[in-house]
Parts: C-alpha cells; structure tokens; sequence
C-alpha cells in the first residue's frame, strides 16, 4: 500500500485538473451516502467534530475519509481540519494507498467552489473578495483564478494583521492581492465574494450585494454557523453542493429554512445537476447567484484518485 505524503497529494493536485475531476465525478461517477457527523466534546475550548465520508466507484474503487475539525487549533499553530483517505480497490476491496488528508481536503474544497463558480459567477469576473484568512483562504483564492480572469483580490479578515499577511503571500504567488478594512465596501465592489470562516453571525448582508455578483460560502459547516443572514439568500438564486448535506449542515441554508426566510424549493439545484446539465446555472448577468457548500465524500474520492494515479506515472 502506497503513502502519499502530503507534499506528494499537492503537487498532484494542481486545480485546472481537480475541478475538473470533479466535474466528471459529479457528472455521474460515484456513489457516496450521507457521511456520519459527530460532536467530540473538548474542555476547556470548543468541541471538536468528527466526520466519517464514504464513497466509491463501482469496480474501480472505493474510498473512507476521516478527519476531524478543531476550530481553536489556529491558537495552537494547527489547522482547525486534519485528515486522512483511505483509498482501496472498488473491485477487491484491496487497500491501495493512505493519501494524507492535508492538502487534499482543503484543494477539493476549493476546487468544488471554483467548479460553481464556473457556472454561477459571470463569465468576466475580474474582482475577489477573500472573507477569512485561514488556511483554506489562499486555496480559494488560487482555485477561483483557475476557473475566471480574477485581476485584483481583496482580503478581509476580523485580524487586520492576518489580512495583511495573507495579502502579502498573495502577492509573492504574483496576484494582484490587497487588504481592505471595510468589508461592506469589499462586498460591493466584488464579483465574486468568498468567505472561509468559522463565523456563527452573519457577516455578508443581502442589502450590500448588488446585481451581477457570485457569493461562494464555504465555512459555516454546522447548522449553528453562518456567514450571510437571511436577505443574502432571499435575493440570491441559491445553489449548493450536494441537497443531502447543506440541507442538513450548511447553517446558511438550514436555518433561513428553519425560521421561514427561505423555501426548501428556492435551493435550485445541486452539483449534480449543474454537472449533468439539468440545470443551466447562472441565467443572466444582471443575477445574484449564492453557493454553499459542506463537503461530500465524492469530492475526497475524486481528488485521491488523481492523486494515486498520477503518483504510479
């Protein structure tokens, strides 16, 4: 059995071919039930999570994610997700390779953002705000120049001193990155807004978005979490990842659902049927259009796969 250090899974993973992957995968090329989502009590601190993400592909193979969020590991020097993918033989069950969870998990989160945005945000977006400075801010930002001609990042974070930094690392890639103080002026001047945090309060509001727009959100991954309050997603035309699991977790849709803000029926569509073309994404340029995503195992899949076989090459 093969191990695929983390080193090995991000040079592997570079994100025109990940998006990619993914879309084939979404297009039809793996089955993955619900993963199991467990509270781990921590004390003193927040409580951890543990998410157990199965998916496979008939014959060819079949994959386990395990990882576990920590949402006050930044204070420790770690990051708040740390995984690992069993991949094995779908058609023996044979293990073929441990591929180190990290980078992995953070590039097919991002690359599932970009793939929507290659069907939700406007053909010319050429400005990004990055709301977060967390790890999987700069993957997100690398990952939405893959799918559109981004000319100037803006970076927003509750830390000015983490906005600059990020900024600057940016910067040093060769992006046109800048931090901004005022996140409504960030907001309004966007056309793609992508927020990567672990807020419970909203922070983007639906009366600062303006026509045109793209809103990607992929932190807030409990129910009790959220990034955008109640009017974002009553004016946007609201996709996400997989029905199964924002529908369930994604507390900017759960909870808009909950209170009445927002109909079950006003989530359009799925991964899945953008990938599949039953439904066209974005129909206008003068359209809000809002993403959100929780993770599905077949994303893990996709990305140990293109990992494992580009390492046999």
């Amino acid at each position: 059995m093969k191990v695929l250090s983390a080193e090995q899974v991000g040079q592997a993973l570079d994100y025109p071919s990940l998006v990619e992957a993914l879309r084939q995968v979404f297009r039809g090329g793996a089955e993955a039930p619900p993963r199991h989502h467990h509270e781990v009590p921590n004390h003193p601190g927040a409580d951890g999570t543990l998410l157990l993400m199965p998916a496979w592909q008939t014959g060819r193979y079949l994959g386990v994610k395990v990882a576990t969020v920590f949402p006050d590991n930044p204070g420790r020097g770690l990051p708040s997700v740390m995984a690992n993918v069993l991949l094995n033989d779908g058609a023996t069950g044979e293990p073929l390779a441990l591929v180190a969870g990290q980078p992995l998990t953070n590039k097919r989160t991002a690359a599932a953002s970009a793939l929507a945005a290659d069907y939700l945000a406007v053909k010319h977006a050429k400005r990004l705000l990055m709301v977060g400075t967390g790890a999987m801010a700069p993957e997100m930002v690398r990952a939405h120049c893959a799918v559109r001609p981004i000319a100037r990042i803006d970076v927003w974070g509750r830390t000015p001193d983490k906005a600059h930094k990020l900024a600057t690392q940016l910067r040093d890639e060769g992006l046109n990155a800048q931090p901004i103080e005022s996140l409504e002026a960030g907001v309004e001047q966007a056309d793609v807004i992508s927020c990567a945090t672990m807020s419970t309060e909203p922070l983007i509001h639906g009366t600062w978005l303006r026509p045109g727009q793209h809103v990607d959100l992929m932190g807030a991954f409990k129910p009790s979490m959220r990034e955008t309050d109640d009017r974002a997603v009553q004016v946007a035309d609201v996709f996400c990842d997989t029905f199964a699991g924002a529908l369930k977790e994604g507390g900017d849709l759960v909870q808009p659902i909950e209170a009445g803000a927002l109909a079950r029926e006003d989530v359009l569509a799925d991964l899945f049927a953008l990938a599949q073309g039953k439904h066209p994404g974005r129909t206008s340029d003068d359209r809000i259009t809002l993403f959100k995503s929780t993770g599905a195992a077949l994303e893990d899949l996709a990305a140990a796969v293109l990992a494992y076989e580009r390492s046999a090459d």
